[in-house]
């Protein structure tokens, strides 16, 4: 996983010092690999373990490996290959975030009511979640009609759950549902494709999977596997716990 990947991911861990080392990295990459861990924290006012803290917060072992890492990206220079489905699901398992399953299975396992919704060909998987949970006895539902779910979100509380999956994170009937889930303050736990969106914006949890857009012949190809994988993981976290 790419730096900059690594900084979206876990950028629920960040604080203000760290965004500031970060912004240095990303504008001195090729400085950045030959900086000792010492003249980096001097020149950004701070110490080195709050380097060494950041390093481990974005996943690395350490300094070193950061420093190594980010040599590795530079001198590979080529761009991978982003539409093979074998890219996209090991980018989708570099992704899963234990933490974050953990913290959607225990709002979905505290949650009165837990309501899940999607269009298109993404809305098969609310049915599928719905039936996993059923596995450890919570109750769960879903619909595929907006009005229904309109109904079922206005009686909805800020003990309950609303789960939506957009793999863009702008499909308009999803946006409708997150604001007006919003103006209840019902909490939003959202799954979408790795990168900034509105959806994301507005849930408290977000879950990412990589399944970019793909179009052929005027047709959405876009693999949902990566969908499966999250919706998978979370459900096997769910079942081992509760």
């Amino acid at each position: 996983m790419r730096f900059e990947e690594r900084v979206r991911k876990y950028e629920y861990k960040l604080n203000d010092t760290d965004d500031q080392i970060i912004d240095y990295i990303l504008n001195n990459k090729q400085a950045f690999v030959h900086r000792s861990i010492q003249s980096l924290a001097a020149e950004l006012y701070t110490v080195p373990n709050t380097i060494t803290r950041l390093s481990k917060k974005l996943g690395y072992e350490g300094f070193s490996h950061l420093k190594n890492a980010i040599r590795d990206e530079i001198e590979a220079n080529a761009a991978p290959q982003e539409n093979s489905a074998y890219f996209c699901i090991q980018k989708t398992f570099e992704l899963l975030d234990p933490e974050v399953i953990e913290i959607a299975a225990k709002m979905i396992h505290d949650a009165k009511r837990v309501l899940f919704f999607a269009v298109g060909d993404t809305a098969p998987f609310c049915e599928l979640m719905v039936r996993n949970l059923r596995v450890s006895g919570k109750a769960a539902e879903f619909s595929i009609h907006r009005h229904e779910v309109i109904h079922a979100i206005e009686q909805m509380t800020t003990h309950d759950v609303l789960f939506l999956i957009s793999l863009t994170g702008e499909t308009k009937q999803v946006l409708e549902m997150a604001k007006i889930a919003q103006e209840k303050r019902v909490p939003i736990v959202s799954l979408t494709h790795f990168h900034a969106n509105s959806l994301q914006m507005m849930a408290a949890v977000h879950l990412y999977c990589y399944a970019p857009k793909k179009v052929k012949n005027g047709y959405n190809i876009t693999d949902r596997t990566p969908v499966m994988i999250v919706l998978q993981a979370l459900s096997q976290y769910y079942w081992d716990h509760y």
